[in-house]
């Protein structure tokens, strides 16, 4: 029944994809609330899944990699739902359901959902450092997808080719404020997740405990860069989309190192 509902989330998302491709190959983008409540119908769907199986588990479903990709696709959802209503409204959601299908299919696909053979009673610590930085996680990604749209905007400008895709993407001004809130707002919550990783019952894999400090100096950096001007948009604007690959490689090596554990 769990697997069902992520089945409908995914296709709600894949049909917030598959009407923005047909009105870009038509020239006929308009802002529309479509987007909007197909991952509104997809985000609900994905809640239903979490809850079923956090009460099937009687703990916060981030027991496997399964789990975790699940999760931080709610995350990216969370996140989006969030953001204000000029960016909802926006290519911000086409652009977000593309990224919450690829890790749901794969999610869905690949042969990951595995349950732990030892029931270990719930840490209410390790699941609050858990799920905050999996939300810190959701943060980085609309990071990322506003970085994708603040370049596909800066080279249009620079190459003097404006495509229908121009006129609906938000000024670049704007763009990069969003992106340095979500940059903000990522390390704010990664921060709180990896200070109450220091309150769990027993010792962090040291592997996790790595990577997990990897991710919070590489986006303090981004945002050290930012306001020390060192670099300018454009490079935050990519330093964001590599630091989101890099932050989820290193998601791997965390879920790995906890599944040992």
């Amino acid at each position: 029944m769990d697997r069902q509902l992520l089945i409908l989330s995914t296709f709600c998302y894949l049909a917030a994809v598959v009407r923005t491709i047909v009105a870009l190959r038509a020239h006929t983008f308009q802002q529309s609330r479509f987007n909007f409540f197909a991952i509104a119908a997809g985000f609900i769907l994905q809640s239903a899944f979490l809850y079923l199986r956090g009460h099937a588990e009687h703990r916060c479903p981030l027991t496997n990699l399964f789990e975790v990709f699940i999760f931080l696709a709610w995350s990216v959802a969370l996140i989006y739902m969030l953001v204000g209503p000029a960016y909802r409204l926006s290519l911000m959601g086409a652009f977000t359901a593309p990224l919450v299908v690829i890790l749901q299919v794969f999610a869905l696909l690949a042969p990951i959902d595995v349950p732990h053979a030892a029931k270990m009673p719930a840490d209410p610590w390790l699941e609050f450092h858990a799920s905050i930085s999996m939300i810190a996680y959701g943060a980085f990604a609309l990071a990322c997808i506003a970085g994708a749209m603040y370049l596909v905007q800066d080279r249009q400008l620079k190459t003097h080719q404006i495509r229908s895709i121009f006129y609906h993407l938000p000024p670049l001004s704007d763009l990069f404020a969003a992106i340095t809130r979500l940059l903000w707002l990522g390390f704010i919550l990664y921060t709180l997740g990896l200070a109450s990783g220091f309150f769990v019952g027993g010792p962090l894999p040291r592997l996790q405990i790595i990577c997990a400090v990897g991710v919070w100096i590489l986006y303090g950096a981004i945002l050290q860069g930012r306001y020390s001007r060192w670099f300018a948009p454009r490079r935050i604007a990519a330093l964001c989309i590599f630091g989101f690959a890099a932050a989820l490689t290193l998601l791997w090596g965390i879920t790995f190192s906890a599944q040992i554990h």
